[in-house]
């Protein structure tokens, strides 16, 4: 919505935005990533792309031989076994772009078989609500969602029919990381605890933690641990429990989605809503005439490390494992938020629960607000009108 979000910029007030900062920051302490000062106001017609979008992908992580064609993408050393049928969370992200007619469309730019900031993005959208000037029937959520349902569901999904004390949030070094924010949140509405996990311990392949000081046993992990973040940490895994081995837990999602589901699958995606992609391997006798229309991925990254925006034929020369590279034609974010000193780019993440023997359920979205060559808080030091947002929508 265009028309509000420059309504939103012609009535916006700086002290608003350190009132919304300090009452963030008083709650739950320091927020170590920028907030940016506005929302993004989804229309009617982008919000229906978004669903078309989010569906074609769903359509071939559904097909019948998707897990054949992304066995491969696991690596050997962070296969772990157990692996269920499908994964629990889903996070898409797209670029708004703009077709030559000036129209708004959503290109596919990531994707993570991997939870995302549920709990945060719910509580932003209540802040920026709070704060600013917005209307009320304005939501972050999709369809019938609200957040009561979205809790209830990630509850159903995340605990189930465990006790509470035998689910915990795990991730390396879980108390201090940038995301502390949404597992506190998280954490709260789901009665679960935050567990690092320098905190585990394994005997007889069972998990257990320290929860008021008695040994619990860990029936279930909310899994947040990115084993590429650990990978050249491996003391931290073998001095605690080795996931490869055949532990009785239960993960929520199962560690190999991350891999599954990523950008290792973005050469089959095809249509309107995904660049042109294929694996570097693929064309490297055949690269294209003009490489600046085209950037190049590590598949095994996370969070847009890695990523070469300015590419040359020299640069692909050096890359000595072509086969885990994707090269990507290249997206063109399209500036539409207005700002004081130039307008910003917008990538939206669409985030899905997934239950069991159940459809993918959109719930809520996660909006990042950049006016650098790069989307996300590590690549907008020191610029205005940038950083983490949400989209709201009617």
């Amino acid at each position: 919505m265009v028309n509000d979000n420059i309504s939103f910029n012609e009535n916006y007030e700086e002290l608003a935005y350190l009132k919304f900062l300090n009452e963030i920051e008083s709650t739950y302490g320091p927020i170590p990533f920028r907030i940016a000062e506005a929302p993004f106001f989804i229309s009617e017609d982008l919000k229906t792309q978004l669903i078309e979008a989010g569906q074609e992908i769903i359509n071939f992580i559904k097909s019948p031989n998707f897990n054949s064609l992304t066995q491969s993408s696991i690596p050997k050393e962070w296969n772990v076994p157990n692996q269920n049928t499908h994964p629990h969370f889903l996070a898409l992200d797209f670029a708004i772009t703009e077709t030559e007619n000036g129209q708004l469309q959503p290109k596919l730019i990531e994707l993570q078989g991997f939870p995302s900031l549920f709990g945060f993005q719910d509580y932003l959208a209540e802040m920026y609500k709070k704060h600013f000037n917005i209307n009320p029937e304005m939501s972050p959520y999709f369809g019938d969602f609200d957040k009561t349902s979205m809790f209830n569901l990630l509850k159903k999904v995340i605990v189930g029919d465990h006790n509470e004390k035998e689910v915990v949030l795990l991730d390396v070094d879980a108390h201090h990381q940038k995301t502390l924010i949404d597992f506190k949140i998280t954490c709260e509405a789901l009665g679960i605890q935050i567990v690092a996990l320098e905190e585990v311990f394994e005997e007889n392949n069972d998990l257990y933690y320290l929860r008021n000081n008695e040994k619990t046993q860990i029936k279930r992990i909310y899994n947040r641990l990115i084993f590429d973040e650990i990978a050249s940490k491996p003391h931290l895994l073998t001095a605690h429990f080795n996931p490869t081995h055949a532990l009785n837990v239960e993960w929520i999602t199962h560690p190999n989605w991350f891999y599954n589901v990523s950008k290792y699958i973005l050469p089959y995606l095809k249509g309107k809503y995904f660049p042109q992609s294929d694996y570097l391997n693929n064309v490297i006798n055949n690269l294209p005439t003009d490489l600046s229309k085209y950037i190049i991925k590590p598949l095994m990254s996370f969070g847009g490390k890695g990523v070469i925006i300015d590419v040359s034929k020299e640069i692909i020369d050096q890359i000595d494992d072509p086969e885990n590279w994707i090269i990507q034609e290249k997206v063109d974010y399209a500036p539409i938020i207005p700002s004081p000193n130039g307008k910003a780019k917008v990538e939206l993440r669409l985030m899905y629960i997934w239950p069991d023997n159940q459809e993918p359920q959109l719930c809520i979205n996660l909006a990042r607000l950049s006016k650098g060559k790069m989307i996300g808080v590590n690549y907008n030091k020191d610029l205005n009108w940038v950083g983490g947002s949400v989209g709201l929508m009617r």
